[in-house]
């Protein structure tokens, strides 16, 4: 298959393979995860959903395989976190120049709580809002307009402000043997011949196959 190709589907402008339209060295994102966007160019991704994000603070994005997000879903970065160690939370160090203050020091207006990082195979829903610094494990949904401000454990359906946890997609049985599979680093022609089992939602005859080649 084509790596460089931006439309998934022939006459649709709204949905893109993400890796296709990313620029950004600080932004990685794997082989078929989409982003549609039925309001904006989805190809403004960088620009209308990846906020605050700016060089000076070296954090990056971090989204794998065969993600889905849907329409206006942000990621919200350090910059956007004004620093609770001061007595104000008024940005004095980005203003350096207004204030008479060292230019080196201008990173302490906010507080840096690290890279986002998704898994993958994540549905991130209708105008969710992930925060900085946080991790969300393979296979896990992320409820329309929730607000992530946690990790979120694999395959585990969050929602609402702040997100919590509603249920587990599966047994903790199966997200073990789903999480040692991996379907989703498997050759482009195995995951072909596969999708049929990983559809079906029988665990144990895509573990079968897989054995089988073995």
């Amino acid at each position: 298959m084509d790596s460089s190709k931006i439309y998934p589907r022939t006459c649709d402008k709204q949905t893109v393979y993400l890796k296709s339209v990313i620029t950004r060295p600080t932004i990685e994102v794997g082989d078929f995860t989409i982003y549609n966007d039925f309001v904006n160019d989805p190809r403004d991704f960088e620009k209308n959903n990846v906020l605050y994000h700016y060089p000076i603070n070296h954090d990056r994005l971090i989204i794998g395989k065969f993600c889905s997000i849907a329409c206006g879903a942000k990621f919200l970065f350090n910059c956007a976190n004004h620093t609770l160690k001061s007595l104000s939370t008024y940005t004095f160090p980005l203003f350096f120049e207004e204030w008479d203050l060292p230019k080196s020091e201008v990173a302490t207006a906010w507080d840096n709580k690290g890279d986002i990082v998704i898994g993958n195979d994540v549905w991130i829903g209708y105008d969710a809002v992930i925060m900085a610094g946080v991790k969300i494990g393979d296979g896990a949904i992320i409820g329309a307009r929730a607000v992530v401000t946690k990790d979120v454990e694999p395959y585990s359906i969050v929602a609402g402000v702040p997100a919590k946890e509603i249920r587990k997609r599966f047994t903790t049985d199966i997200i073990e043997k789903l999480q040692n599979l991996q379907w989703w680093n498997w050759p482009v022609d195995r995951i072909k011949e596969s999708i049929h089992l990983i559809q079906s939602g029988n665990i144990e005859a895509i573990s079968s196959e897989g054995h089988s080649r073995h």
